[in-house]
């Protein structure tokens, strides 16, 4: 066995799943090391279920390949892969009492009684439901359930166990409890979990290493505290816990504006007089009284206690800030603000401005998104050359009406950016719109989309 392979127990390559024209996986290659507690998290509909059920052999994979065990077992049927899956909805035989549920599978393998009946009651010890054997599941609260959802998986002895939202459907309560329980029995057993969940407290509590998803594609990989400390882009600064995330020039290495204000950091390469994305975390701001200590002075707009700290917002000039702090201060109050050079996190900007392939239509006219757009003449540029087409952020136009733009798309990432929102929009030519707007808009929402003819920037 060589080295990779030893390491390695769960190794997906380049793999890629479409749904008809639909693309729910993207390119994903993912290695996992054995007796490793791994979440993958992410927004609903970002495929995280779709790269579970694959491993499990439940979906066939369009592009790639899964190796477990340095086996490659992309088109092995599910009961032949060394894997079991605990699902959202438990999916327990109500006819069955626990006993028989949990026994259901070794019976299938013709195992002899007497095994059968050391396994299930091993399989009941190291859930903690010893004495339950004979209950019907009916009987059971769902806490209950869910731990004979999971001695089902185990009895299996698998390589390893696969949980598809296993908690989503317990109350808080009970799935902090339960959370603990996972915690402790993955210790126990020693074997590999896979843990998909969109609970992002879920995921920094459980998890030695966490899969960050989007659309389709992983954005970050790294332990919980890589990835709440050190997030990869504004996706991922949004998406794992709080975030302050503020429009940034990198002046030189470790001296950056923000909020008109010159800030020093610990990071460097980023070149000079270079836009970038600045994180600050809630936690990391201090607040106090105004006093010459203050790099930015604002004025309380709203204060609530969260039983450990105060959470309040300050308003700095134009910019909004959400500072947790045991200290509280109230509405109204005028407070400086100061934050640490370490605690400053700069991250590339993906991208400054759309950019669109499109095509000269005549001087005057542009096509691109599916649609011709009025641009300023262009003459130099003969009709039915390609051409790249930039847009800045403030200038895409979106209308609550769909029938008054040019074309139509959906709402379905917003991201607050301390004076402006940044929104993600979905077009009908399936590709991404990218807006600065003081709007307020939801997420979903249907909008038209207009760009002026003095917006558009024409690159031969």
């Amino acid at each position: 066995m060589n080295m990779q392979e030893d390491n390695y127990i769960i190794e997906v390559s380049s793999v890629s799943k479409f749904f008809g024209d639909k693309t729910a996986l993207d390119n994903v290659s993912l290695q996992v090391k054995k007796g490793e507690f791994v979440t993958i998290l992410g927004p609903s509909g970002c495929g995280k279920t779709t790269l579970l059920r694959l491993v499990a052999g439940f979906q066939s994979v369009s592009k790639g390949e899964i190796r477990i065990s340095g086996k490659e077992i992309t088109q092995t049927p599910p009961h032949k892969r060394p894997v079991n899956t605990v699902f959202q909805k438990y999916a327990l035989f109500p006819h069955l009492n626990v006993y028989d549920n949990i026994a259901f599978g070794l019976k299938l393998k013709k195992m002899p009684k007497q095994e059968i009946e050391k396994k299930v009651k091993g399989a009941l010890k190291m859930v903690g439901m010893t004495d339950y054997e004979f209950r019907d599941v009916d009987s059971l609260s769902g806490g209950q359930q869910q731990r004979v959802a999971i001695a089902r998986a185990i009895v299996n002895e698998p390589e390893v166990l696969l949980l598809d939202e296993p908690l989503a459907a317990l109350d808080l309560k009970m799935r902090k409890d339960m959370q603990m329980e996972l915690k402790e029995m993955h210790k126990r057993l020693g074997i590999t979990f896979v843990y998909v969940t969109h609970d992002q407290e879920e995921a920094l509590t459980l998890s030695d290493t966490i899969v960050v998803m989007s659309e389709g594609k992983i954005q970050q990989i790294g332990t919980p505290i890589d990835i709440y400390n050190e997030p990869t882009n504004s996706f991922v600064a949004d998406f794992i816990g709080e975030s302050n995330i503020l429009n940034g020039v990198m002046l030189k290495d470790k001296l950056v504006r923000i909020c008109d204000t010159e800030f020093e950091c610990v990071d460097e390469g980023f070149g000079e007089n270079v836009p970038v994305d600045v994180v600050i975390r809630p936690e990391d701001l201090y607040i106090f009284a105004v006093s010459d200590a203050a790099q930015l002075v604002g004025v309380v707009q709203s204060t609530i206690f969260k039983g450990v700290h105060n959470e309040m917002t300050v308003l700095c000039g134009d910019y909004e800030f959400l500072v947790q702090d045991y200290h509280h201060f109230d509405v109204g109050e005028t407070v400086g603000l100061l934050v640490k050079p370490l605690d400053i996190h700069i991250m590339k900007k993906e991208r400054v401005c759309n950019t669109f392939d499109g095509k000269m239509v005549d001087d005057t006219h542009v096509e691109f998104l599916g649609c011709t757009f009025e641009c300023i003449p262009t003459s130099s540029i003969e009709a039915g050359r390609g051409v790249k087409v930039e847009v800045d952020f403030d200038q895409v136009i979106l209308q609550d009406n769909e029938e008054d733009g040019m074309l139509t798309g959906e709402v379905k990432f917003i991201l607050y950016k301390g004076n402006h929102y940044h929104l993600t929009v979905f077009s009908d030519w399936d590709e991404d719109v990218y807006v600065d707007t003081n709007d307020v808009w939801d997420d979903g929402d249907r909008v038209g989309i207009t760009i002026l003819p003095t917006s558009i920037r024409i690159i031969n």
